[in-house]
C-alpha cells in the first residue's frame, strides 16, 4: 500500500518563513533555513518552499537561501515561485531542488510543462494550482492568487498533466489559513480528472483534518499544511501516529 506524505510548506518572502489566510495578511515566522531543518529531522516525508512574491514581482526565486537550505536537508525538497523558462528548471534543480513547482510561468507559456518534462523528466515537473470558486466554478488564479486567469481548474489540470507534469498542488484560496479542513469537494474532482499524484493543500488546521482527508478522499497522495506545523499546533510524529492508529498508511 503506497504511503501517504506529510508536507510542511515554507512561504518565504524576503528571506522569511511567513503565512497569511486567504493568501492574505502574511505575518512573520522563522528562517526558512532553520524549519526546514526541524522538518527534515522530525518526520516530514518532504519539503515544499516558496518564493511567494517571485511573480508578482517579476523577478527570479532568490537562490542563497535555496542552496543553503537544500544543503541541510535529507528529504526530497519542492521549490517554486518566479519559474518562467526551462532556464529557471535548471537554476533550480542545480541549487539543488528534487523537483521544481511551476504556476503562474505555466500559464503565460503553456508549453513550458512539456519543455521542462521532455528535458528533466516528468517527475520533476509540478504543477502547483491555485483555485479559487467563482459563482460557484473552480477558476485558476495567478500571480500568488492575485489574477483571476478565467481557466476552468480542472480542465487546466488535465491539460497540464497531458503535456507532462507529474504531480499536481492543488491550493484550494478559499480555505487557505482558515483551519476548517481541506476543500474535499475540489480534490475529488481533480483526483477523478488525473492519474498523477495529487497533493492536497489548504485547511488543515488539526490532526483530524488530515485523517478525513486521507478517508474521504482516497486518491490524494500527500497533505500540505503550513502554520499548524510552523507554531507547533500539529507535531508531525503525532500526526503520524495517529494515522497509523486509523490504518492509513505512512513513512515512520
Amino acid at each position: 500500500m503506497i504511503t501517504k506524505r506529510i508536507i510542511p510548506c515554507l512561504d518565504v518572502r524576503d528571506g522569511r518563513v511567513v503565512k497569511g489566510v486567504n493568501f492574505e495578511g502574511l505575518r512573520d515566522v522563522n528562517s526558512p533555513v532553520a524549519l526546514a531543518e526541524y522538518y527534515s529531522s522530525c518526520g516530514a516525508d518532504e519539503l515544499v518552499f516558496y518564493d511567494i512574491t517571485a511573480s508578482a514581482e517579476g523577478r527570479r526565486l532568490f537562490t542563497d537561501i535555496l542552496r543553503e537550505t537544500a544543503k541541510r536537508v535529507f528529504i526530497p525538497l519542492t521549490v517554486g515561485g518566479g519559474i518562467n523558462t526551462t532556464d529557471d528548471f535548471d537554476r533550480v534543480l542545480k541549487c539543488g531542488a528534487d523537483k521544481v513547482s511551476v504556476n503562474s510561468g505555466a500559464i503565460r507559456n503553456p508549453n513550458l510543462i512539456a519543455e521542462a518534462a521532455r528535458l528533466y523528466g516528468s517527475q520533476c515537473v509540478v504543477l502547483s494550482a491555485d483555485i479559487k470558486r467563482v459563482d460557484g466554478v473552480f477558476r485558476v488564479f495567478a500571480r500568488g492568487g492575485r489574477d483571476n486567469t478565467g481557466l476552468e481548474a480542472i480542465d487546466w489540470i488535465r491539460r497540464a498533466v497531458d503535456n507532462g507534469a507529474g504531480e499536481i498542488v492543488v491550493n484550494s484560496i478559499d480555505t487557505d489559513g482558515v483551519k476548517k479542513g481541506f476543500d474535499l469537494e475540489m480534490l475529488q474532482a481533480v483526483c477523478a480528472a488525473v492519474s498523477v499524484p495529487v497533493i492536497a493543500s489548504g485547511g488543515a488546521g488539526c490532526i483530524e483534518d488530515f485523517i478525513t482527508l486521507f478517508n474521504a478522499v482516497p486518491g490524494v497522495d500527500a497533505g500540505l499544511a503550513a502554520s499548524i506545523f510552523h507554531f507547533g499546533e500539529v507535531k508531525i510524529a503525532d500526526l503520524k501516529n495517529e494515522m497509523a492508529r486509523c490504518g492509513i498508511p505512512a513513512r515512520r
